[in-house]
């Protein structure tokens, strides 16, 4: 890897794990890396709040499992709150449920901790640049979720969403928050939640995260 120019900023890394035995040499191994400064790191969504809020940070490396606050939450927090900040999920967790709710949230990228040190770098540097990256495992966890819902296409989407709500429902399945898709979409967030509500009703849908399910299985991401 080729040193950094002075005109290259160094990305601004939190690194957040509730357990010390991995966070403390996850941030050793990254700060190694040319273009990654470790600025945090945290062992709770609410710790990573703390240290965005000190900031600046580009990218929050986020364990799912914490206390306090875990990291579904924190994402979302984040998302809502700070949307320039990207958050890149590394768990030993890959069902669904784990998956989809990240996603929902707005994580731009989902790692499990079979992740070697190029991969973790390689997606903190694409979740930076506005990237979303997946490893093997999560993208084949989704396809099989696009597959069930092929398989189903009754449960697809009802046919009296408006464009806009189908748009909404595709941007949700992208991983964007309110306010990102508001930004996108050249609306308020008011309207942004207007049509949320309205979609969520008219396809029954629970929540963000059945919603980045039900937009996989329509095909709209």
């Amino acid at each position: 890897m080729s040193e950094p120019t002075e005109k290259q900023q160094r990305l601004r890394v939190v690194v957040a794990d509730d357990q010390a035995a991995v966070r403390e040499p996850l941030a050793a191994v990254l700060g190694l890396a040319e273009d990654i400064d470790v600025v945090a790191a945290a062992a709770d969504g609410a710790e990573v709040l703390t240290a965005v809020a000190a900031g600046p940070v580009d990218v929050v490396l986020m364990d799912l499992r914490m206390p306090v606050m875990d990291g579904i939450e924190a994402t979302r927090r984040l998302s809502e709150e700070y949307p320039g900040v990207a958050v890149v999920v590394l768990t030993t967790f890959a069902d669904d449920d784990s998956i989809l709710g990240a996603l929902g949230a707005g994580a731009r990228g989902y790692l499990t901790k079979n992740a070697g040190r190029q991969d973790i770098t390689r997606a903190i540097r694409a979740a930076a640049a506005g990237q979303s990256v997946l490893d093997r495992e999560v993208q084949d966890r989704l396809l099989a979720t696009v597959r069930t819902g092929a398989a189903a296409v009754g449960r697809a989407l009802p046919g009296d969403l408006t464009p806009r709500e189908r748009e909404v429902l595709a941007l949700i399945g992208q991983g964007l928050p309110n306010r990102g898709i508001a930004e996108k979409l050249f609306i308020s967030e008011a309207t942004v939640k207007t049509h949320i509500n309205n979609l969520f009703a008219k396809a029954g849908i629970r929540d963000r995260a059945d919603a980045v399910r039900r937009a996989i299985e329509a095909g709209l991401t």
